[in-house]
Parts: structure tokens; sequence; C-alpha cells
């Protein structure tokens, strides 16, 4: 299972908004500039994270983007499940343009959708708090890779 880069850069910018000070307002610049990702890349993840209510967005001159949740109530499987558009492993997971011959009687779709619980079942007994416990690392790899 791959995740989109969409969804990979909104645990990335939840991972760096958990490791700062508390209440701490972050720079989209900065977050870009750590991970080496285009800042407009980021401004979409940041707007849907928004709307999401994970993260709160303080505009003007001094403002930047926060936590609007705790780590520990931001579940990984629930991200997950809505930053990606489908989990169409493969074809006939999608109903509507399904056009394989073998489905009808084909068991692969049940094994890779146990899988696909499974997988689910790890993610969801995991928090933001889990990813980024260990904030003093963390924040020693951010300033080794920021630009500024």
């Amino acid at each position: 299972m791959r995740l989109t880069n969409f969804t990979d850069y909104s645990l990335r910018v939840l991972i760096f908004l958990a490791t700062q000070k508390e209440d701490r307002l972050v720079n989209i610049k900065d977050i870009a500039d750590t991970y080496q990702i285009s800042k407009n890349h980021l401004m979409k993840v940041i707007h849907e994270l928004g709307k999401l209510g994970l993260i709160e967005t303080v505009r003007g001159r001094n403002g930047g983007i926060r936590l609007d949740k705790r780590p520990e109530a931001i579940n990984i499987g629930t991200l997950i499940r809505k930053t990606e558009e489908d989990f169409y492993l493969v074809e006939c997971f999608n109903e509507t343009e399904n056009g394989c011959i073998i489905s009808p009687v084909c068991g692969l779709k049940g094994v890779l959708n146990e899988a696909l619980e499974a997988y689910f079942k790890v993610l969801d007994g995991y928090t933001l708090a889990d990813l980024a416990f260990n904030k003093a690392a963390f924040q020693q790899l951010f300033s080794m890779h920021n630009t500024e």
C-alpha cells in the first residue's frame, strides 16, 4: 500500500507541529525549507488540515500555524482515511469501474480487503503523540535541515 504525497506531507506537517513548543506559531516557509517541499504543496495540505480541525491558522504579520488538537487526540488511521482519496488496491475494489472478468469468482478481493483491514487496525492503534514522542531528536534534525 502506498500513500499519496498529500498524506505523507500531512503527516510530516503534523509531526513538525507536534514537536514544537506548545502554542508556538510556525511559518509554512519554515516547514517547506526544513522538509525541502514546495510551499505551494504545503499550503494545500495546511488548508485541508485546517478544514479537518487539526491545525489552527493565525493570519497576520506574526501569524502562522499550530496544532488545534493535542497530539494524543490525532489518530493516524483516521487521518489517513481522511487524506487519501480511495483505497482501491486493485480494480475490483472500485465497483463502478471494475472491468475484471474474474471478479465474480476470484478470492483476491477478499484477501486484499482483509489485509487492508489489518493495515488500518495497526494505524488506528497510534496517535500523533506516538510518532512525535522524541521532541529533542526531532528538533535537532529540523535545525540541521532548515536552510535558514
